[in-house]
């Protein structure tokens, strides 16, 4: 494998350049500049609209990054002190500090065999003070949004989706982060596409944009290119995107369609050469037609086989992946944040009963021990697919991975 990153890290190239050199060349490196200055490209300004027509919302607000971007959400909904939010055990880091970040409460749920999180457990983690149900749109496989939606209409709770790793994923036609009340995303070096750091948020609620745009920038109000004194209505902070990491960004954004589609065709031919192998299965897919294809996920038949298979290929089980899987997030288990008093969190046991431990999602666990990530976009060890292949890879060399790939199924 070469290096480490997502397909867009893989697409990079002239058109990126470009638009940087056009934005060294303004002068102008933030987001704001003078309308009536020509040399002012609003890079950002136009990432923004364009995420938003490709997203089919009303609203995007670019981040500095994907956690910035699900915090902004979290800010807009209103989540705060004691409120809780159920978000699955599997799923980066980000998606959970950014609750406790708002002083709210994570609640932990299931996934299922599609390796999001499972609807039919979802129930069991509402209490009174659940506000928010977060789910994760992970590796790319769309979340079973009608049972999601359905029970938060059931309930009165906002949905927000965490699309950093699904830029592109679609679910029955519909693109993700559209469908709940506000989609956060991530332009890391791993995602779809990239821009090294950044993120976007999307909606459709002209109130929750308001909100979002105010707390990413001081509480200023939308579409403000320059200076602006007072008609602040929240207290916000900076997590404003620059004009260079925008160029980057827009150039990727442009480049969506086409990696996309190489994607999806990789994917297919890999995963033809490895139907009715024995041992294991694949991950369920909630929609076939919108994954975005960047990871082909094996759940084998028993925890030690799927150690067996790892090791031939040089990668670990899931339940090794690091701060993706909730018992290996030491900080979280033990509730260490940077906050002193009046953090919830900070108690030695969550004041309204709440409570974490390695072993409290046993079907989550068992899912990930016996499952396998293999890179088809996104080349990342730490999300355990450090063996597979990348946006670049020819037919031949596809080829090349899935017979190694057969033949090592074949010996177990």
């Amino acid at each position: 494998m070469i290096r480490s990153g997502g397909p867009g890290v893989y697409a990079f190239g002239d058109e990126e350049r470009a638009q940087v050199n056009e934005v060294l060349e303004s002068g102008y490196l933030s987001r704001y500049g003078s309308e009536d200055d020509s040399r002012f490209k609003h890079k950002v300004v136009t990432l923004e609209r364009e995420f938003a027509k490709f997203v089919g919302v009303k609203h995007v607000v670019a981040t500095s990054g994907g956690t910035m971007s699900i915090m902004c959400a979290l800010a807009s909904l209103g989540i705060g002190a004691g409120d809780e939010v159920i978000v699955p055990g599997y799923t980066f880091i980000a998606s959970i500090s950014s609750i406790i970040m708002v002083n709210a409460i994570p609640v932990l749920a299931e996934i299922d065999d599609s390796l999001t999180i499972d609807p039919k457990k979802i129930e069991q983690c509402i209490t009174q003070r659940t506000r928010c149900i977060m789910p994760v749109h992970m590796l790319g496989n769309p979340s079973d949004m009608d049972r999601i939606m359905a029970i938060a209409k059931k309930y009165g709770l906002y949905v927000l989706e965490d699309c950093c790793q699904s830029i592109g994923g679609t679910y029955k036609g519909k693109e993700t982060g559209s469908i709940g009340a506000i989609g956060a995303y991530s332009l890391n070096v791993h995602k779809t596409i990239s821009c090294g750091d950044g993120g976007m948020v999307a909606t459709d609620d002209d109130e929750l944009y308001e909100r979002a745009f105010g707390f990413h920038d001081q509480g200023h109000k939308p579409n403000r290119m320059g200076l602006e004194i007072g008609n602040r209505n929240i207290i916000g902070m900076n997590m404003r995107m620059n004009e260079l990491s925008g160029a980057v960004a827009l150039a990727q954004l442009r480049k969506l369609p086409t990696i996309l589609h190489k994607l999806r065709e990789s994917k297919k031919q890999l995963k033809d050469m490895l139907v009715g192998l024995p041992h294991f299965q694949f991950r369920r897919i909630n929609d076939v037609d919108g994954e975005c294809a960047t990871m082909l996920t094996m759940i084998f038949e028993t925890k030690d086989l799927a150690e067996k298979f790892g090791g031939a290929i040089g990668a670990k089980p899931l339940f090794a992946s690091g701060w993706h899987n909730y018992s290996n997030m030491e900080q979280v288990l033990s509730k260490r944040t940077a906050m002193r008093a009046g953090c919830p969190y900070n108690c030695d046991k969550y004041p309204f009963g709440v409570s974490y431990g390695k072993g409290m999602l046993p079907q989550t666990d068992d899912i990930l021990e016996r499952s396998i990530n293999v890179s088809v976009g996104v080349v990342d060890a730490g999300i355990g697919a450090s063996y597979g292949i990348n946006l670049n890879s020819s037919p031949e060399e596809i080829a090349n991975v899935g017979e190694n790939m057969r033949r090592i199924l074949l010996s177990l």
